[in-house]
Parts: C-alpha cells; structure tokens; sequence
C-alpha cells in the first residue's frame, strides 16, 4: 500500500533512525516497539517532539535523528520505513489532526510550506479516513 509521506511526519514516536541510509537500506527498526498511546498521551513528551521538529527546542538525540531523516522520509513516501513505523505514523497523524490541531498546522507548515505533499496524498489520505 502507498503510504503517505504526510504521515511519516509525525513518525517522531515511531521512527528513529541512524545516519541517513543508503537508497536501498531501511531505517532503524531499534525503536519500532514504542508505546505510541504512552507519548500521546503524554502531552510534555509529545511537546518536545513537536518543538524539536519546528526548531523551538532541544531534540534529545532520538529526535534530532528523526529530524535529520524527516525530509528523505517525506519525500520518498516513507520507503525506507517498516510496516511499524508506516502503521505508527498514522496512528499520531490522526492524534495530531483530531486533538493538536495548533502543532498539526505548524508542523504542515514547515516541512509542507507550499501545500505539494498535501495535495499529492490529499485523495489516499481520504481513503484511510484522515483529513489532511
């Protein structure tokens, strides 16, 4: 199934990855057994994925990974990510877009400033209930 580069966004909880992979090599799988629903509930941990993400805080070094390999995720429909962290990637998009709307915005803004990737998934995205 083609996953949504507008999830691997939030992927912050889901994927980490070591330095960026050559074309064929998948990210890290190291941190695929995350308790999702613990960091999102969790509103100060979440907080300081969001802000290592915008640039508004420290990334512990976890996040500062994510943030290295976020783009390359983005941009090649999180290819070089396991079914885990495709599967994790949605579960905190839905939390964004339903219960964050504020940090969803920001986030879209800086990693989706012209809109391009939302109007390439925007129609998948539809598909799998979220609205982008």
């Amino acid at each position: 199934m083609k996953g949504l580069c507008v999830l691997a966004l939030f992927a912050a909880v889901a994927i980490v990855a070591h330095a960026a992979p050559a074309p064929d090599e998948k990210y890290t799988t190291k941190y695929d057994n995350v308790d999702l629903q613990e960091i999102l509930k969790n509103k100060r941990l979440l907080k300081n994925y969001v802000n290592c993400l915008l640039d508004k805080g420290n990334c512990s070094p976890d996040g500062a990974e994510l943030k290295k390999n976020l783009p390359d995720a983005i941009e090649n429909e999180c290819s070089k990510c396991s079914q885990t962290q495709k599967d994790g990637s949605r579960v905190v998009l839905h939390h964004l877009i339903d219960n964050e709307q504020e940090w969803w915005k920001q986030l879209e803004a800086k990693y989706d400033p012209t809109g391009t990737y939302k109007k390439k998934y925007q129609e998948q995205a539809a598909k799998e209930g979220i609205k982008i």
